[in-house]
């Protein structure tokens, strides 16, 4: 396709084709000349908004556009509702690859009830792979509002799934062919499957249920970032069993083999939350088919610290996540 805007004949097959769910609270969605998008919520609910691109990687950048910001509302325990799009493509970029894009997008959003409410779609020499940057709105009831700065001393951290799950899962597909002149196949293929696990809607909802004080995705900068940003945000201090923290072995081996930090790479999948009873939040989860961990609690020092037998450290500001020295 030509650089500047998408035509409109490819704008209705490629993209607005492949647009299935609508969600009633949407009153105007995407659509050829529509410039906005128009919601309307009931009584006593607030919107959720949040927005974040898609860099990292060009596999599988449809899918991870949907389930990165939904897990961004998920975390203030919100449903999320809408996303709109804003696709700059590459020069050359085909209209199969668009639709393939779109494709991942639509089934995505069918799974967790959202609409794509608009966007803008054009090929640009500014960019040398596709960058989607989305914008997501939800909805919650005012006095449930969650936020990662809500955390209090003496409570329990808690992590669901495991660790940098996104991160295996985008290496060992970007990296296929070096990762199997050392490993198995069979053990790549499983790591690039990770990418099933990276929705944290589910955790996000019986998280606000069973009543949490702080939560956070963990996603650039891996869980180290992100337990520095919720004791930050909350003006507390934590300490953490490195031990505790729940690690694939596929991962441990990648993050080992391109000498990275495993505990600093991007971490979809992953919800961080602080509960007054981790214990009953733990089995809450596991009722659902949700594993979880107790990986530490809050003080009321500003210290962060992360435990390692008789090793001790201080966490630091998160940095450059660990992905970018591989991709």
């Amino acid at each position: 396709m030509n650089v500047g805007k998408i035509p409109e004949n490819v704008l209705k097959r490629a993209v607005l084709g492949h647009i299935d769910n609508k969600r009633e609270e949407i009153l105007i969605g995407a659509g050829v000349g529509e410039d906005c998008a128009v919601l309307c919520l009931k009584e006593g609910e607030v919107y959720v908004t949040s927005t974040d691109p898609i860099t990292g990687t060009a596999k599988d950048i449809g899918k991870l556009a949907v389930l990165v910001t939904a897990n961004d509302l998920a975390s203030s325990g919100a449903e999320p509702v809408g996303i709109l799009i804003s696709a700059l493509l590459p020069d050359g970029f085909t209209e199969p690859e668009l639709r393939e894009i779109m494709v991942q997008v639509n089934e995505q959003c069918t799974k967790h009830n959202i609409q794509l409410m608009g966007g803008h779609t054009e090929i640009t020499r500014a960019v040398n792979q596709p960058i989607l940057t989305v914008t997501g709105v939800g909805k919650i009831q005012k006095d449930k509002l969650i936020t990662t700065g809500g955390a209090k001393p003496d409570q329990d951290i808690v992590v669901s799934k495991y660790i940098a799950l996104e991160g295996t899962s985008i290496i060992a597909k970007e990296k296929e062919d070096e990762l199997l002149t050392r490993y198995p196949k069979e053990m790549i293929k499983r790591a690039q499957g990770y990418d099933e696990y990276i929705s944290v809607v589910n955790e996000g909802r019986i998280a606000a249920e069973v009543g949490v004080s702080a939560m956070h995705d963990v996603t650039e900068g891996g869980i180290f970032g992100a337990l520095w940003e919720v004791a930050a945000g909350s003006g507390v201090g934590l300490t953490v069993d490195l031990k505790a923290i729940p690690i694939k072995q596929e991962t441990v081996e990648i993050c080992n083999y391109f000498n990275i930090n495993p505990y600093e790479l991007i971490s979809s999948g992953s919800m961080l939350m602080v509960a007054p009873d981790g214990e009953k939040l733990v089995a809450t989860l596991a009722e659902s088919g949700i594993p979880a961990s107790i990986i530490g609690r809050t003080n009321s020092s500003n210290d962060k610290i992360i435990q390692n037998g008789e090793e001790t450290r201080y966490l630091e500001p998160p940095k450059t996540d660990e992905l970018y020295k591989v991709i």
